[in-house]
Formats: structure tokens, sequence, C-alpha cells
């Protein structure tokens, strides 16, 4: 295996031999009922024993390894120490999650970490009970843990519990465990797609907030150039101010305000990406100036520029695969088209015909129902997410007007 050194960023080669310093990549975290939170990881070099002081050089903390156990199909089974090539779960690691590399403190090294797509889809999950209501906030937190692409928050606006994975069955699955593995018994509401939003043009806009009351009042102006990033940039603040037309410590407080205007867009109030957004003039009052004046200017800044820089809403693409015996391959195909799909490839494989294509996650909802159905239930089909991309500007008003429209089932 080849890691990093956390701290040079120098490319380390570990041999998979027990006379090398330890290193090993924790691939699974298990809430189990009897032994508390597991740890699966595998060795991929050296020898750790019970008790045994740990590095987490992906997060920076020194763990104790507690009880090894190698885990069998009914049983486990504890041994005392750990060898390269060896897989086992422990039990006690606080800090350590999914992906995250164990080492030897005095040889640090980061293996190649696991790439977790953001979730696309949620649906609100309201507990039935009172009692049901207490065990759903513990059932949540260690299913989160388990599961790098399960997220869950709770919505200040409409005061929901929201849950997002990465499709349909992925989170009928998370509430299916809650009910058998936590006893939480939940309704479910209508699917929601992750929409995003960008922008496609330069802009500059001026955000000015000036008040006065009496007293000392607010004061903050700046100006905001905005521009387009490539796919998958996210964000980017950049200060271009010179001269002092704005002090230093009020910097920190305009890319705040505008990291949370960015939170709800202008097209129809879903999170902006790949979007840069630089200071580049300003103006303070020595008196009425402040960190709050100088958050709110940059809100209203990046709120006025967004408008001038032609937004766009942005839907997640879901890679699917469909195989299907040759005498519903039309069928198939006609639905896919139905759907907003764009085939990119078909082949063969043995008897059946298997179609690639992209189809927008909002028109995937019940597919597997209407796949059984057309093909008298010998499809069969995988979905993965591949991209986002721009909404048609015929669906841009629907999805504006449906946003946010509880619906539970």
């Amino acid at each position: 295996m080849t890691g990093t050194n956390p701290k040079t960023g120098e490319t380390i080669p570990r041999e998979p031999r027990e006379d090398e310093p330890f290193s090993a990549l924790a691939f699974k975290v298990v809430a189990d009922p009897y032994v508390g939170r597991l740890v699966y990881f595998r060795v991929y070099s050296g020898v750790a024993k019970q008790g045994a002081m740990l590095y987490n050089a992906t997060r920076g903390q020194r763990e104790r390894l507690g009880r090894i156990l190698r885990m069998h199909a009914n049983r486990r089974e504890d041994i005392d120490s750990i060898a390269a090539g060896q897989i086992a779960a422990t039990v006690g690691l606080k800090h350590t999650f999914t992906g995250d590399t164990l080492s030897d403190d005095s040889f640090p090294i980061v293996l190649e970490a696991i790439k977790f797509p953001e979730p696309v889809i949620s649906v609100s999950i309201e507990p039935k009970t009172k009692d049901d209501q207490e065990r759903m906030g513990n059932s949540l937190t260690s299913l989160v843990e388990e599961d790098p692409t399960f997220k869950a928050r709770y919505d200040q606006e409409t005061g929901q519990t929201i849950i997002s994975g990465m499709g349909e069955l992925h989170l009928e699955i998370i509430v299916d465990r809650m009910l058998r593995e936590f006893n939480v018994d939940a309704h479910v509401g209508r699917p929601e797609v992750a929409f995003k939003e960008t922008i496609t043009s330069t802009a500059r806009a001026e955000g000015r907030f000036v008040r006065q009351t009496g007293g000392r009042g607010q004061f903050g102006v700046v100006h905001l150039e905005v521009e387009p990033l490539s796919h998958s940039e996210g964000f980017q603040f950049e200060n271009k101010i010179i001269g002092g037309a704005i002090p230093r410590e009020y910097i920190p407080a305009v890319e705040q305000g505008v990291r949370e205007a960015l939170e709800t867009g202008i097209v129809a109030g879903y999170p902006v990406i790949d979007i840069k957004v630089r200071l580049v003039d300003g103006q303070y009052h020595p008196v009425d100036s402040s960190e709050i004046a100088f958050k709110m200017a940059g809100s209203l800044g990046i709120q006025e520029a967004m408008k001038r820089a032609k937004p766009v809403l942005l839907e997640p693409v879901m890679k699917v695969e469909v195989a299907t015996p040759d005498q519903f391959f039309g069928d198939v195909l006609g639905d896919i088209s139905s759907r907003r799909g764009q085939v990119t490839d078909v082949d063969h494989r043995g008897h059946l015909r298997v179609i690639a294509a992209h189809i927008p996650l909002a028109e995937t909802f019940g597919y597997a129902t209407t796949l059984r159905s057309i093909t008298q239930g010998r499809a069969s089909y995988t979905m993965e997410f591949d991209h986002y991309q721009e909404v048609p500007a015929s669906m841009r008003e629907q999805i504006g007007r449906t946003q946010r429209q509880p619906v539970r089932r």
C-alpha cells in the first residue's frame, strides 16, 4: 500500500509485513446491540495488540485499541493481537469513522480515503408517539455514524426532522432498520430531491447595510464580484481589498454573511454551489461599523450579485443500468425516454439487453414498480448518482411552486 504523510504530504510505501510500522483502514462502523460501537478495520502493515495506543492520522486523534474481535457469521472471537493482512473489529474507538486510517503514532500515514457522494434525496420523518421521539434521536445518531452517505438534520423552518440518502431504497431500508433494530415507529413524508443552484455568468453588486436609530448606528458597505466555477469546485471566497477600505477584522464577517446567504438561493431557495465570490471594495465608519453590519452587507450583496449573474437550478442525474429480456427492450426504452432519460449505451449480456442511461432523480420515483410491471418482473436495474445538470426552463417554475409542500403518506 502507499499513503501520504499527514504532516509533509509526501508519498510513503507500506509493505504487508509484520515488522513494518502499523497501518490499518477502518472500513465499517456498526452499532452492535450487545457490545456497542464496533469499528471494522483491515491491517495493511505491522502488528497491534489489545490496549495499544494508535493514532488516527485522518483526524489527528489518539485512540486506544480496546477488545479485538474476529468476527464470524454468528459469533465473535476475542484475540490478543492482529497482524498485516487480517480483518477484525474493535470496541472503544470514539473518534474513528468509516474511511479513517489508524497508524503508529511515530510513523503516521493516511491511506487512500473512501470518497462518499453527497445525498441526493430527502424525506421528512416524524415519530408516531412521544416514546418513539426519544428513541428516534439515538437511532439516527447511530445510523449516521454507520453510514457516511446518510444524513439527518432538523429543519428549523418546518419543525421536521429530515433524513437524506442516495435513493428511495436506501431510505426505505433506514426506516425499516429503525423499526426492527431500534423499535422506532415513524411517519415518512414525500421524497424531496436535493436540487442545487448556481450562476452562469460573472456579475458585480453592492451590499449596503446602513441603519441609524438615535444612538450608535450600523454601517457596512461591500462590493462583491461573483463568477461561476467548474463542476464540483464548491464555494471559494477571495479577499481583494487593498488600502484598508474595510478593516481586516471585518473580512470574516463578510464571508460568513455570504456563506449563510448561499444556503438559500434566489431561484427556488436551494443551496448555491460552484461559485467564487470576490470582495473587491467597501466602506466603513470608524464608530458605526461592526461585524453584524458587514455580515448583513455581505448577505445583501451576494443576493443582488446572484440576481445579476443569471442563476439556474440544478438537479441530480442518476446513472441507471437496466438488464432486460429482448422482448421488453422497446417498452423499457420508451419508459426511459418518458422520464427525460438519455440512453448512453446499449449492449448484450448473454440473452439480456443492457441499457445504460442518465435519468434525472426526480423522474425515478417508483421506477422499480414500473419496471417490474412492464417486464413481468424479469428485468433488473442498478442506479447511482452521476452528476448535476441544469433543470429545463419548463420545469423550473413548477419546482419553485411545489417546494416545501408538506405531504404525508
